[in-house]
C-alpha cells in the first residue's frame, strides 16, 4: 500500500455472515454484511475469527466480525483508472498458426 494513500484511509467494524459450501454442486465461500454495507474499489476487508473447515457434502454459515478499511478518494480514483490493466495480467493469450478442430 502506498504511504500517501494510507493517510486517507479509515476503518469500520461490521457484523457479517460467512457462507461456505463444500458440495458436488457448489464449492465456495461468500461474505454478506449484515447491515447492507457496500464495499467499493480499493477497500480492503479483513474477516476476524478462527479458520474453518467443513466436511465434503455440507454447507454452513458462520457469524463473524469484519474490519473494512476504506480507500480514500484519490486511491479509489487510481484503482478505477488502472484496475483494467491489473485484470489483463490475469489473462493468458495463445496464438497458433493452425486452426483447432
Amino acid at each position: 500500500m502506498n504511504p500517501v494513500f494510507a493517510l486517507m484511509r479509515r476503518k469500520e467494524t461490521v457484523d457479517c455472515t460467512v457462507e461456505i459450501n463444500n458440495t458436488f454442486e457448489a464449492l465456495g465461500a461468500h461474505l454478506r454484511f449484515d447491515n447492507g454495507v457496500v464495499v467499493h474499489p480499493g477497500d480492503e476487508v479483513l474477516v476476524h475469527g478462527a479458520p474453518v473447515q467443513i466436511p465434503y457434502g455440507s454447507s454452513q454459515n458462520f457469524r463473524r466480525k469484519a474490519t473494512i478499511t476504506r480507500a480514500g478518494a484519490l486511491e479509489r480514483a487510481w484503482i478505477r483508472a488502472t484496475g483494467d490493466l491489473d485484470m489483463m495480467e490475469l489473462c493468458e493469450f495463445s496464438f497458433t498458426e493452425r486452426a483447432l478442430s
